[in-house]
This record gives structure tokens, C-alpha cells and sequence, in this order.
């Protein structure tokens, strides 16, 4: 079967697959080549996937949906970061994590920087008119 795993910006997976384990709400569950069609929400962690070669790979998730349709399963996430041991994509996905913790404090102190801006105009306009 093939396994897709899109995020809004990239494909990140496109390869064929003999098994997957995901993880919904409710617990895990495994996908097999002649699995029904399915759809599940998948909770954030870890979507683990075996290529046809026999390679256990993973994937880490921010959540989203798995959906099922003959031989395609296609996941929907708003990220994933890929790896082959466990280890190393727990150093990549606490990496990843800083990161994004960064841009998110610039992005909150541009914004407020901005609102400061505005209100002074503001204040310069009622003063003046």
C-alpha cells in the first residue's frame, strides 16, 4: 500500500508501505495492505511504518487524520518530522519544538510591538483632531 503524509506546506511521506501503526484517541491500531478502508483522527505521537524492504521508519506527529482508500492511506498533519531510531527523532522533535518556541516569542513581541505602534497613533490622532 502506499503511505502519504502531508503537512500545509509539504508531502514529507510518499512511499510504499507494508504495515503501519498509529495511534487515534482510543488507542493504537495497525493497517495491513488488504485493511478496509478506514478513517481515524490520530492523537500527537508517534506513526510508525514498515517499508517494503523490511525498515521499521517513524514519524512524529502533531496530530491530524488518517484516511484509508484502497491502497492509499493518506495522513493530514500540521507537522511531522521523520526518522529511523526512536532516540534520534526524540533529539530532532525537542529540537524542532525549541525552535518553534523561538519564532513563536519573536512573532508575540513583533505583535505587540505593533500594538504598541497603533495605539500611539491613536492617541496622536485624537490629540491632534
Amino acid at each position: 500500500m502506499r503511505l502519504k503524509i502531508l503537512t500545509p506546506i509539504q508531502v514529507k511521506v510518499d512511499t510504499l508501505v507494508t504495515k503501519i501503526v498509529a495511534e487515534a484517541p482510543n488507542g493504537a491500531f495497525g493497517l495491513l495492505p488488504r485493511h478496509v478502508d478506514f478513517v481515524s483522527q490520530l492523537v500527537t505521537g508517534i506513526l510508525s511504518y514498515e517499508s517494503e524492504d523490511g525498515t521499521e521508519r517513524f514519524a512524529a506527529l502533531n496530530g491530524g487524520t488518517l484516511v484509508k482508500i484502497d491502497e492509499t492511506v493518506t495522513v493530514t498533519t500540521r507537522n511531522a518530522i521523520l526518522g529511523d531510531d526512536l532516540n534520534a527523532l526524540q533529539q530532532k522533535v525537542h529540537d524542532e519544538f525549541h525552535q518553534v518556541g523561538e519564532h513563536e516569542r519573536e512573532a508575540r513581541a513583533a505583535l505587540a510591538r505593533l500594538e504598541a505602534g497603533m495605539v500611539r497613533r491613536f492617541m496622536e490622532l485624537e490629540k491632534a483632531g
